[in-house]
């Protein structure tokens, strides 16, 4: 149970009920994060469209975004974000023991050079975001563009943003999170 009470998209307006209904069925499952969003009708209103945009879009390919995701989300030890994200890599062809090692274990043949550059990248960005080596930038270059890179990074640092958020309200996994 959440921090806060949990707002329904029932006792909302309905321009925010129809956003949370749309991320909803578009986004995933990630309810007990709307309930508690809800409170702030301006979080609904631009972050949940913003990210509904980006999806569709499509200019990250959704490996590359999903393993960032699910990397930052380890270095924080958000259960909540990790459990709604790691079966996505699944799909994209990450076995669970790979998943499992994350960050570390970045030599296992099923991780491509593009998901080792996005791995590291993920966790320098996050971690030390104020000396990311070139490198890391010169590898990226060799799998995405520009626009690429800065999706990537916007991602990584929303991730850290969801993390914490979903933390510190205690925001818990709902039971179809996996579905």
């Amino acid at each position: 149970m959440p921090r806060v009470t949990p707002i329904r998209p029932e006792t909302l307006p309905p321009d925010l009920a129809e956003i949370w209904r749309r991320y909803a069925t578009t986004y995933g499952s990630f309810e007990g994060q709307l309930e508690v969003f809800a409170h702030v009708p301006a979080a609904l209103r631009h972050l949940m469209p913003m990210l509904m945009e980006l999806r569709a879009a499509g200019t990250l390919p959704r490996r590359a975004l999903e393993l960032a995701i699910v990397v930052v989300s380890k270095l924080n030890a958000c259960d909540y974000c990790i459990a709604h994200h790691q079966p996505f890599l699944a799909v994209e062809g990450i076995p669970p023991d790979v998943v499992a090692a994350l960050p570390e274990g970045t030599d296992h043949p099923a991780l491509t050079d593009c998901d080792r550059a996005v791995i590291a990248f993920s966790v320098a960005a996050w971690e030390t975001s104020h000396r990311v080596p070139e490198r890391l930038f010169r590898d990226l270059r060799e799998h995405f563009t520009e626009a690429q890179i800065v999706e990537l990074t916007l991602r990584i640092t929303l991730t850290g943003f969801f993390n914490r958020f979903s933390s510190a309200l205690g925001i818990e996994e709902e039971a179809n999170a996996h579905a």
